[in-house]
């Protein structure tokens, strides 16, 4: 069993300059200290929304490439998002389970832990052997999110999401909190709100968490339309989507353009992964 104590070298800066850090911790994987150097913290609602995976993808992708470790809490929701983004970015990972080390929680994500390991990342924890998880273990958990991390993006988050616990432990050990802005409409844009009121850093895109790490700011590509090589009718289309989500038919009235036309100019923006669509309605990836 892979372990790392307290007084060991190898133990990470930051986690070790927290409150009451883990005398130990438990891992799989590759070790590799480089993982800790820019570590972020992703985290948000279980009950995430297609709007809350779209701007997950959106913005781990971007930092993920940028050398940016994600870390999360491996749970359904915005944990999960948050990890598959990193990996499909070509990035790497960190999961923090609430339970021992050797259960898979929750246990259909076992492909996923699968290829956090596969690819060069690490499956980490306090809890020895089978340890169940319990309410309590998970802000436990959470703490090590936070404490292994520069900085925490909250996505979603209910008014008693346990999110709010992750960004409150981030303000407590001095490191940067930002949280997405979200329809005012929505239960789980209630905490992300809070936090932006209670002076969080506001996240509108990649450019803002990056800043934060000292690199080079990437381009937009919503304000670099050019740079995406699109056709004069993709660049119409995609303009229109960056200002709101449509349904073809309401599209096709907007840009006067025929339904039958305009749906072979998504499908191809599609197949390029610049749109994406979710129940009729077509997005900026």
């Amino acid at each position: 069993m892979n372990v790392v104590q307290i007084n060991n070298l190898k133990y990470p800066k930051l986690l070790k300059q927290i409150n009451k850090p883990p005398q130990r911790f438990y891992y799989k994987g590759v070790w590799d200290s480089s993982l800790f150097d820019n570590c972020l913290a992703v985290v948000g609602s279980r009950q995430m929304t297609g709007y809350g995976r779209r701007v997950t993808d959106q913005l781990v992708s971007k930092v993920a490439r940028a050398g940016i470790t994600i870390v999360s809490g491996f749970m359904y929701g915005i944990d999960a998002q948050a990890h598959k983004a990193a990996l499909l970015a070509g990035g790497r990972t960190i999961a923090v389970m609430p339970c021992g080390i050797d259960l898979i929680h929750p246990e259909y994500q076992e492909e996923l832990y699968k290829q956090i390991l596969a690819n060069g990342g690490l499956i980490i924890s306090e809890f020895e052997g089978d340890f169940l998880p319990a309410r309590w273990t998970y802000p436990r958990r959470n703490r090590i999110v936070a404490g292994l991390s520069q900085a925490t993006l909250v996505v979603e988050a209910g008014q008693r999401s346990g999110s709010l616990i992750t960004a409150a432990l981030t303000k407590k050990y001095g490191r940067k909190l930002f949280a997405v802005p979200g329809p005012i409409t929505s239960a789980v844009s209630q905490g992300t709100l809070q936090l932006i009121r209670e002076g969080a850093g506001i996240v509108t895109g990649a450019n803002d968490i990056l800043g934060s790490y000292g690199l080079y700011p990437q381009e937009n590509g919503r304000d670099n339309i050019a740079s995406l090589g699109l056709s004069r009718m993709e660049q119409i289309v995609l303009k229109k989507l960056a200002q709101e989500p449509c349904e073809i038919d309401e599209l096709s009235r907007v840009i006067k353009v025929s339904a039958a036309e305009l749906g072979t100019v998504l499908s191809l923006m599609h197949i390029r992964g610049i749109v994406s669509k979710e129940e009729g309605k077509y997005y900026v990836s």
